[in-house]
């Protein structure tokens, strides 16, 4: 039975109320100079983890990078020395690390949830907000769900690391887990459905692949963080030249659309697992590379703004991860030239950001990029997540020796090729954009109709990311309805 919007948005302003929700807009994730300043002042007294309506002003990549009690400040990043990448070209990373939860997935689940409570799309009162993802969108989704006062439950492959299950429990989500590893989504989406029908109304899927306000928010909030970091780091001939990024849900990729508006000549890549190479041979498997890439195209993607496709081995980069993370990879590092700082601050990259800067490198070797090029990528999350694998990978082959992490830093990182990739010419585009057929209108009820516009109206993709503005004017109007801000002017 459908419910009456009226009725549902009336419960959801007294939900926020009651406790204390006031809900941040886009433009104030962006910058958050212009957040209430006794806002800023409570968030002096909150852990950056702590389940606090509050840290809802914290889905930024300005947080200060502390505990407890941080403010604001310059985007945090890391610029890769040449000593790791084996390149001319510059390599920023945004850090993901000091989000709450860890992950800047925290701000991907935002925009899928927020947009539908402030229009009574979502009743809190009564719903369940379902997360199906291959990790950490739906510790992000639980996370979210906890400070806007819902209930939420989580869909995600039984192979993904324990910390994972074990952080979704502690913040108490309905946890499900389905059969197979990372490129397992169809046994995900077989289970919402099978949660749908028994269910109904009592839940709301918030998929990930198909919810444009997870493009959306890093389209406001990712893009101009990049631009911003590359304003403050150029130099006088400097060029922002490219953007690597792992597929995944596509989220992230809403930067770029961005990101082509300020910089139009600039390459784009996505990435995947070599093991899983949909967009490179419309090819499947299974991968190690948590949360990069699942045998689809998501219904988000604009195929149309991409400008390659790179495919990244699994098994380089766990021996990466191992030569990052261990005493005799770090002693090794240290002796190659690597600055100490840089070498102390590899734990803020997990498995996925080392594949996104194994593709950065490729990408800046395949266009023989120079010490004026500077490319950008994201560190989706830290080592935090992944301790239990470099425990298994010590139990399956013994301790690092300097032996290993010699072979690893000259066959892996510095030996990195120009091999399984893709310069994409008009048709390759449209075959990759095809394949979204097969999962999105035989499997998810979508339209040939929607699926066409993408590709073919000029208008489309704009559209999309122009509700950015929309979304902000709702959000205003919402907070004004509870009333809470008053207290904080």
């Amino acid at each position: 039975m459908k419910k009456n919007k009226e009725q549902v948005l009336a419960n959801t302003i007294q939900r926020c109320r009651e406790k204390n929700i006031i809900i941040p807009t886009y433009k104030q994730m962006r910058n958050p100079e212009l957040m209430p300043e006794s806002i800023k002042k409570e968030l002096k007294e909150i852990g950056l983890w702590d389940l606090n309506s509050l840290n809802l002003f914290r889905l930024t990549w300005k947080n200060e990078p502390i505990e407890k009690g941080g403010g604001f400040g310059r985007v945090n990043f890391m610029e890769l020395p040449k000593e790791i990448t084996g390149v001319d070209a510059r390599i920023m990373v945004l850090i993901g690390k000091f989000f709450p939860t860890g992950a800047h997935k925290v701000g991907a689940t935002f925009g899928p949830l927020v947009e539908k409570l402030v229009q009574g799309e979502f009743d809190p009162t009564t719903q369940k907000a379902l997360w199906p993802s291959t990790g950490n969108y739906c510790r992000g989704g639980a996370y979210d769900s906890y400070l806007l006062g819902c209930k939420s439950i989580a869909v995600l492959p039984e192979e993904m690391s324990q910390e994972r299950f074990d952080w979704l429990h502690e913040v108490g989500a309905e946890v499900f887990a389905t059969p197979g590893s990372e490129s397992n989504v169809k046994e995900i989406y077989d289970k919402v459905k099978e949660l749908k029908a028994e269910r109904g109304d009592e839940i709301v899927n918030l998929n990930q692949f198909s919810e444009i306000g997870n493009a959306v928010w890093h389209y406001a909030v990712t893009g101009p963080a990049m631009e911003e970091v590359f304003e403050q780091e150029k130099r006088e001939n400097d060029k922002f030249s490219g953007l690597f990024l792992t597929q995944g849900s596509a989220g992230t990729l809403g930067s770029a659309e961005y990101l082509r508006e300020k910089y139009p000549s600039y390459k784009v890549a996505a990435g995947e697992a070599l093991q899983c190479p949909t967009l490179l041979q419309n090819g499947f498997g299974a991968h190690r590379i948590e949360g990069i890439g699942d045998k689809h195209v998501p219904w988000i993607h604009n195929i149309k703004n991409m400008d390659m496709v790179i495919d990244i081995d699994d098994n380089p980069n766990i021996s990466i991860m191992r030569l990052f993370n261990s005493d005799t990879g770090k002693n090794l590092l240290n002796e190659k030239g690597v600055n100490q700082d840089i070498i102390k601050k590899l734990d803020l990259l997990g498995i996925s950001s080392i594949a996104n800067i194994m593709g950065a490198i490729k990408m800046a070797k395949y266009y023989e990029m120079k010490d004026n090029d500077v490319i950008f990528t994201v560190a989706t999350d830290s080592m935090d997540m992944y301790k239990s694998r470099v425990k298994e990978e010590i139990k399956k082959h013994g301790e690092f020796s300097h032996e290993d992490a010699a072979v690893v830093y000259n066959r892996d990182l510095m030996g990195l090729t120009i091999d399984n990739m893709i310069e994409m010419n008009y048709y390759d585009k449209k075959r990759m954009h095809n394949l979204k057929y097969f999962t999105w209108i035989e499997q998810q009820g979508k339209t040939v109709q929607e699926l066409n516009a993408q590709w073919y109206d000029e208008n489309y993709w704009k559209d999309q990311f122009g509700k950015v503005n929309e979304w902000d004017k709702k959000i205003t109007e919402f907070n004004s309805k509870t009333g809470l801000l008053k207290k904080y002017k």
